[in-house]
């Protein structure tokens, strides 16, 4: 049976882009559909104007501390429009370079969406034309979304709205309390929004390690974001002139812009899945097997919308790990073990591996712990603190976990975790000599457990 394309791709992300334009440089004739923007999540509406705007709002402070250096700042307010121009521009930019990628590649691009007719055929839906493929990939990512509430849930953004505000609101809520609403309340904050959070647990950024969390929790406070735990929305309406909120904690207020940062889902919604005999999971999800295959053979799917590990690197992995295994005649699994990441709250959070508590569940731990005032902030009397800390096996030795809140912990997760992936052990931590002074040497300084469990 011939076919118009060995490989079609449903989703111009990341992982779909890197996928479509590898498999074309080794001959594959390859198709992609995209309904919205070339880059999807991660370029146009995440990761990359998501620490744009981290960047600008961590200035305010910068300069602060330059006053107390002995510099003369002169600096006014912030320009959110000319801010907003330029990021747009960046992302103009982006997704030019993903098209460039992709036509360099010889793969043949669909400005439209795209739903399965079968398991070989795909429906453009732009102009009702259909494609046929001996190999389907779903890479569709995910969305926002607003909670399923009594009240009107719809007068809230979600997180792709805020990249496209006329101007900064003067007052803020953001519902929710993950690495999402964590991230935008240090970022609007910074940019001299009075920013409150609600989140209905009993602290924010759940699945982290608790004392990472807590440290990171009480900065953004000390930083001036009223957070409130044990807090929900109880009902919402358009009132004296912005949105007024009633909380489960008993305050109303009165809010320019409201922010649900409650969860994503995968989009799989309307794909025409049920054509094709694919299965999905409770939470909307692709299920497929380490191969990223679905149950019906000629359809695979990667990242956000597997719900496995959604994070770029690992979809742009899972699409370099599909390639191979496809069209490369060589069988490859991805690891989705000891991962590392960062929130880019304020301050940043960098984590691999297991916390404190995963472990301690786990087996008998170590566990070396420092927090200090950095030598920076120290200098000028800041209250400013940051956290080192390293989860030890008993048995083994093993690091099993490194956990860093401090400026720049992204930077310094990114190596500890080479080390950590390739099972290092506390002593070997401690035989290598340290970087002073730095915030990092205590990583290899830390001689005694602070605790055991």
């Amino acid at each position: 049976m011939s076919f118009d394309y060995d490989l079609f791709v449903i989703g111009g992300g990341s992982g779909g882009v890197r996928a479509a334009r590898v498999a074309a440089a080794g001959g594959a004739k390859v198709g992609l559909a995209e309904e919205s923007r070339l880059g999807g999540t991660c370029v146009i509406r995440g990761c990359v104007p998501k620490k744009l705007m981290v960047f600008a709002s961590s200035y305010r402070e910068t300069m602060n501390e330059a006053l107390d250096y002995g510099w003369t700042v002169h600096a006014g307010n912030f320009d959110w429009t000319k801010f907003a121009v330029r990021l747009n521009a960046e992302l103009d930019r982006l997704e030019n370079v993903y098209q460039g990628l992709l036509s360099n590649s010889g793969v043949e691009t669909f400005a439209s969406r795209a739903t399965l007719v079968d398991a070989h055929t795909i429906k453009l839906e732009a102009d009702g034309t259909t494609k046929s493929a001996k190999h389907i990939l779903i890479a569709t990512g995910g969305r926002p979304v607003r909670p399923d509430a009594q009240y009107d849930a719809s007068l809230g953004m979600v997180s792709d709205d805020i990249f496209n505000l006329p101007e900064l609101p003067r007052k803020m809520l953001i519902v929710g309390g993950g690495y999402i609403a964590c991230e935008f309340a240090g970022v609007m904050n910074g940019l001299g929004v009075d920013v409150t959070q609600f989140y209905r647990g009993a602290q924010i950024l759940r699945g982290f390690d608790d004392e990472a969390r807590g440290l990171v929790a009480d900065q953004m406070c000390a930083n001036g974001v009223d957070i409130h735990c044990g807090t929900d929305v109880l009902d919402m309406q358009e009132r004296d002139g912005g949105i007024w909120v009633k909380a489960s904690n008993g305050s109303e207020g009165v809010f320019d812009k409201v922010l649900f940062a409650t969860g994503r889902t995968p989009n799989t919604d309307g794909l025409g899945l049920e054509n094709t005999g694919v299965q999905l999971g409770r939470r909307g999800e692709i299920i497929v097997d380490d191969y990223s295959q679905t149950g019906q053979p000629s359809i695979y799917a990667i990242g956000d919308v597997t719900n496995r590990v959604n994070l770029t690197p690992v979809a742009i992995r899972e699409g370099m790990a599909f390639v191979e295994t496809v069209f490369n005649g060589n069988p490859t699994k991805v690891d989705h073990e000891l991962i590392p990441s960062a929130v880019f709250t304020q301050p940043e959070m960098g984590t691999i591996g297991l916390s404190e508590e995963e472990a301690r569940d786990q087996e008998p731990i170590h566990v070396y712990a420092t927090s200090f005032k950095p030598m920076q902030q120290s200098f000028i009397g800041r209250e400013a603190r940051v956290m080192m800390k390293l989860v030890v096996s008993q048995k083994t030795d093993v690091v099993l976990g490194c956990h860093i809140v401090a400026p720049a912990a992204g930077e310094m997760i990114q190596l500890a975790g080479v080390a950590i992936k390739m099972g290092a052990t506390k002593a070997q931590f401690d035989q290598v000599c340290a970087v002073h002074p730095t915030m990092s040497e205590e990583l290899v300084t830390m001689k005694t457990p602070t605790r055991s469990a």
